[in-house]
Order: C-alpha cells, then sequence, then structure tokens
C-alpha cells in the first residue's frame, strides 16, 4: 500500500480518462462497482465521485499479485491500480467493444499492478441508481447511499452553486460575515430550538431561525452589503421541502429599495443557472428581470402565493356573482349570498367566498377519477367537491348542482369561467383561507393527474416569479387581533402608512417571494428603519414599549443610532438544489438529513442524555 500511496499518486479520477489518453500510463484509486471474471482476464468496473472505468486484468500483462487481488476483490473494495490506457478495440467481427453509455467507454486500462487499500463487507443494498430499496434503509447507510452517482452528483453540483454564489457576490462588493448560531430568544414565525445554559441555570439560547436581526445590526453599524451561506433552525413539521436544520444564502444591502434587490437577486439566479445548469435564462427573459405578481391577485387566481405558471387552469371567484344572482337556486350558496345581501362584500375581512376552475375539455375523467378527487379535498378538510360537466348548449351534466341552479346562474358562471363543451367546472366556497388552500392544492393535484407538470423537476421549464405587495398583517381571529403576517421590521408602503390606526387589514407592504415552478426559493423585505412607524406597527399587533424593548431592545436602540434605509432577502439553497437537481425530495441534495419525523437514523439522533448531564444543566424531563 505504501508504495500506491507514497510513491504512486493518483493522476487521474475513473471519469477522466478519454481517447486522448491512450498509450499513457495512469494510476487510479476507487471502489469496485462491479467484477466480472471471463475466464482468463478478469474486468472490474473502478468506481469514484467523478465516474467509472473499466480496468482489464490480464495474466500476462498483470503483475501476479495484483491479479490475485483482482481474482478476490468484490463489491465495494477499496483499490489502488497503476497500468496503461489502451483502446477497448473491437470484436473478431468488427463490432466496437466501445460503450457509448460511458463517458470513459471508449477506452479502459490494463492493470499492471494493484493494490486493496480496504475490504469491504457485503453492502445491505446496491451502489446503483435504479434501487428499490426503501429511504429509511438508506438513510441508516447513509454513508453507502451517498456513494450512488445520482446523489454524489447532486452534491457536487451543490457546491458548484456555493462556489458561484460566492464568486458573485465578492465581485459585487459584497462582504460575507458569519453570525451566531446561539442567539436570545425572539418571537417570529417559526418554533425555535432551545439549547440549555450550564453557566445560567434556567437560561436558554435559541438556535438562530434566520440571521434576520443580525444582519439588520450590520447595516446599523455601516456594512452596507452583506451576504452569508448560512444554517438555519426551526423546529417545525416536515415535509419533502423543508428541514429541521437549513441553509440559505443571506442578503442585506443598504440605501436601497425593493427594484434595487429585485436585480441583485435576478443577477444571483441568471449566474447560477448559466454557470452551473448550462441555462441561459436571457433565452427566457431578454430583459434580465422575472414578472412580478401581487399578492392579492395571485391569491384570487391561484389560491397560494407561490404559483406554478407552468400551466392555467387558473381559479375564478364567484363571490360577487353569486350574490347578485342570490345564490343562483343552489341551497348551499344561498348563505353566502344572503349574508351580502346589503351589498357590501370587504374582501380584507375573514368572510367566505365562492371559486371555481375550469379543466379543459379531454381531460378524461370517469366517475371514479372524480370521486377520487373529492376524497382528495375532503382529505384538506373541505365538506365536498362540487362539479359539472358542460355541454355544448352550457347545460350542467354529471352534476348534483344541475337540477337546482338558475338558467341565469348557471350562463353566468359559465361566461364568467370560460367554460366550453366538454370542459369540467370544479367548485368550492366557504371560508376563504380554507377555500384558497384546497383549490390551491386541487389545481396542482390535477394537472399532475393531466401530466401538465411532471411529478417532480421542472420538465425542462423554469418559470420565475415576483410576487409582491402582501399586507402587513393578518387577523387571528381565535385571539381577535391583528398579526405581523411576516415580520415587525418589514416597511409599508409610505401610502399605507395612515391607515396603521383606522384600517390595518388593508395596509400593504414591501414584502416579496421568489417564485419557481410554485416553490418559494427567496422570500424578503425591505425594513422599517423609522422609529415611528415602527412605534405604530407594534400598537396594531398590541404590544407595549416594555414588551418591545424586552424582546427587541438591542435592534430598536441600534435603530436610533442613524440607520440607514436597507433590506434583504434569503435565498433557499435546499429548495434551490432540488430543483435544480430535478430530484423529489430535499433529502437528495443533503448530505445527511433527517427523515420526516426528524430523526437521523444513521446516528440514532435525537437521543437521550445521561442524568448527570441534565443536572448539570439544571434541567428535569417530563416523560
Amino acid at each position: 500500500m505504501a508504495r500506491f500511496i507514497d510513491e504512486l499518486k493518483r493522476t487521474h479520477s475513473c471519469g477522466e480518462l478519454r481517447e486522448q489518453h491512450i498509450g499513457e500510463e495512469a494510476v487510479l484509486f476507487g471502489w469496485v462497482q462491479n467484477r466480472r471474471d471471463h475466464g482468463g482476464c478478469i474486468f472490474i468496473d473502478l468506481r469514484d465521485r467523478d465516474g467509472l472505468t473499466q480496468v482489464v486484468f490480464d495474466p500476462e500483462t498483470t503483475d501476479e499479485q495484483a491479479f490475485r487481488a483482482a481474482e478476490k476483490a468484490r463489491s465495494e473494495w477499496v483499490l489502488g491500480v497503476r497500468g496503461k490506457v489502451r483502446d477497448r478495440g473491437a470484436k473478431d467481427d468488427g463490432t466496437s467493444l466501445r460503450n457509448p453509455r460511458l463517458a470513459t467507454g471508449a477506452i479502459e486500462m490494463i492493470a499492471h499492478e494493484a493494490t486493496v487499500f480496504n475490504k469491504a463487507e457485503t453492502p445491505p443494498f446496491e451502489i446503483e441508481d435504479q434501487i428499490s430499496t426503501g429511504e429509511d434503509k438508506r438513510l441508516e447507510y447513509r454513508y453507502l447511499d451517498l456513494r450512488r452517482p445520482s446523489l454524489q452528483k447532486n452534491l457536487v453540483m451543490r457546491s458548484k452553486l456555493n462556489h458561484e454564489a460566492r464568486n458573485y457576490f465578492h465581485e459585487n462588493g459584497f462582504l460575507e460575515v458569519e453570525t451566531p448560531f446561539m442567539v436570545r430568544y425572539t418571537p417570529g414565525g417559526a418554533r425555535n430550538f432551545l439549547v440549555p445554559s450550564r453557566l445560567y441555570g434556567g437560561h436558554f439560547y435559541s438556535l438562530a431561525e434566520s440571521p434576520q436581526l443580525y444582519k439588520q445590526l450590520l447595516m446599523c453599524a455601516g456594512y452596507d452589503k452583506y451576504y452569508q451561506i448560512v444554517r438555519c433552525f426551526r423546529d417545525e413539521d416536515l415535509r419533502i421541502d423543508r428541514q429541521p436544520e437549513f441553509t440559505q444564502i443571506d442578503v442585506e444591502m443598504s440605501f436601497i429599495n425593493q427594484d434595487d434587490l429585485f436585480e441583485v437577486l435576478e443577477g444571483l439566479v441568471f449566474r447560477l443557472w448559466n454557470e452551473v445548469l448550462g441555462v441561459d435564462l436571457r433565452e427566457l427573459y431578454p430583459e434580465a428581470r422575472f414578472p412580478r405578481l401581487g399578492f392579492a391577485e395571485s391569491m384570487e387566481r391561484f389560491g397560494n402565493d407561490k404559483p406554478d405558471m407552468r400551466f392555467q387552469m387558473e381559479h375564478v371567484d364567484l363571490t360577487d356573482l353569486t350574490i347578485e344572482h342570490g345564490g343562483g337556486g343552489i341551497g348551499m350558496l344561498e348563505p353566502i349570498a344572503k349574508k351580502f345581501s346589503d351589498g357590501i362584500y370587504r374582501r380584507d375581512l375573514p368572510t367566505e367566498i365562492v371559486k371555481a376552475m375550469v379543466v379543459p375539455a379531454g381531460h378524461g375523467f370517469s366517475r371514479k377519477d372524480l370521486d377520487a378527487l373529492e376524497k382528495y379535498v375532503r382529505q384538506m378538510g373541505a365538506k365536498g367537491l362540487a362539479r359539472a360537466k358542460v355541454d355544448g348548449e352550457g347545460n350542467w351534466l354529471q352534476s348534483p348542482l344541475a337540477k337546482m341552479v338558475t338558467a341565469e346562474f348557471r350562463a353566468a358562471v359559465n361566461d364568467a369561467v370560460g367554460a366550453k363543451d366538454g370542459d369540467l367546472i370544479l367548485f368550492q366556497f366557504g371560508p376563504a383561507p380554507k377555500v384558497h388552500t384546497v383549490m390551491a392544492n386541487l389545481r396542482i393535484h390535477v394537472a399532475r393527474r393531466l401530466g401538465l407538470i411532471p411529478e417532480t423537476g421542472s420538465g425542462g421549464e423554469w418559470n420565475f416569479l415576483w410576487v409582491v405587495d402582501p399586507p402587513l398583517f393578518e387577523r387571528n381571529e381565535e385571539k381577535k387581533r391583528w398579526e405581523a403576517a411576516h415580520h415587525v421590521f418589514t416597511r409599508p408602503h409610505d401610502e399605507c402608512i395612515e391607515l396603521l390606526t383606522t384600517d390595518p387589514g388593508n395596509v400593504l407592504c414591501y414584502r416579496y417571494d421568489l417564485v419557481l415552478n410554485g416553490f418559494e426559493i427567496a422570500g424578503g423585505s425591505i425594513r422599517l428603519h423609522d422609529p415611528e412607524v415602527q412605534k405604530k406597527v407594534f400598537e396594531v399587533i398590541g404590544l407595549s414599549d416594555e414588551e418591545a424593548r424586552e424582546k427587541f431592545g438591542f435592534l430598536l436602540d441600534a435603530l436610533t443610532f442613524g440607520a440607514p434605509p436597507h433590506g434583504g432577502i434569503a435565498f433557499g439553497m435546499d429548495r434551490v438544489a432540488m430543483l435544480a437537481a430535478e430530484t423529489e425530495s430535499i433529502r437528495d441534495v443533503i448530505a445527511f438529513p433527517k427523515t420526516q419525523r426528524a430523526n437521523d437514523l444513521m446516528t440514532g439522533a435525537p437521543s437521550r442524555v445521561d442524568p448527570e448531564q441534565l443536572l448539570d444543566l439544571k434541567i428535569k424531563t417530563l416523560e
């Protein structure tokens, strides 16, 4: 072994050799992907993170010790091989032996000498991409799972994303500054992980859910342009695009407006897609700008603030039409119509709405399929799924609504949603938040059923969108109070400041999200740096001066010492990597992820700790 590590250095990776290397000597290190004994020569596919090379052990040219090693070698043994590169040649009948499916398929290496660095137990699953092994087993042996080419490709790609991001920000005058992970707990939108302090019994640090307050403090400190590729922590329920610990590119800038921030982040996205993915987004966006959509319009047309714009099937709000027609003969809609019979309809207040969506003709949905759709929406808490198939005369068929709907309302609905012969109209009505959520998810679900978007990945489409101008506050009906929709340091629109004291529900703000194919990949805001306006925001959410100082005193003090106008954004690297890799789960682009139940099957985390450790921390646990 010493000869290979000390004298014979690796000359090439296992995916590097090509025709131009034919006749050269090479030294390769790697893992045995597979071994084939052809009754004389032994063929071993040697693999590393860069690819695979076929190595031939021929008793006539290979050192005897090396040949014996090849005879014994098995899957995942670690070998070092020295040999000469040659053309794979052809069979006696002239058929080429080259393998066009491999990047190294034109060549092979004739081994002269070899060493076994390490033997390996039989792996619990094959180290290949197309395997049926369950994810739990693969996560238990993650260090083996990470040897699979697809995961290695993902992590290599992610490394390139980080590298290009750092280059981009450095070239544009940003400073990379590290901020603390263990911080003081401040109320926010997510549940925090707590870290007990040994030195201060009964006191806790909080793991930072983002560097939000620190990057604002850096602006107050005059650092002007900050960025950081940073780990963040949130104790939330997990899903395919969420982990308890995640990575974001954190950005903050001074003396900017919303347009300035967009220009910087759009430049980053164009750079990453071009340099890492080889995609020139200027072909899709010639002006190097992404389109923008208002929050209210996004909710009305798509039911959420992260719409997938790769297909149509937009929602149509029929509430006003329902009120105008007194329910249109449909008993279930009459309470909504009566509730607003005086003509007053406030969209900013909690209320009930009626929405519809058209599935175009040719959908091929059977009665069984429609029942399955109804079951799907019921799982989200909907009471059911009203539907109607439209014929050439505008009649509603295969619908329980057909017998009760008035001709006038039916015609008005058909016209409003643009329904044509063979189209299927799907309806939802009830509390606005519920209707929006159900219809938004139903739109995506139906689109996948119809093949309008792939189950995973982009399908070759990169549809970016800024969603802008959301409300600053949202109403908590249970507690009968206003709460900050994002965080309390978001700047309201100047024309909305007077509404802080009269109509908080209509206060719009400079908060924005960048959406890609239905996923929010970045979000941020222009910050509120005016102490007087900040005080009014606190009053809206019922936060007294004493409570504000207790929670945010250090930041409020900083804002009184000459804080510049500033704003920023957080760019979600895990989601971006997942979408760029065209994979089905965020776990496929994270080296050591947690499961959907937030545990680590490989190490057994979280785990119990010794009573002595708890005593040292002055903590008792409740079983």
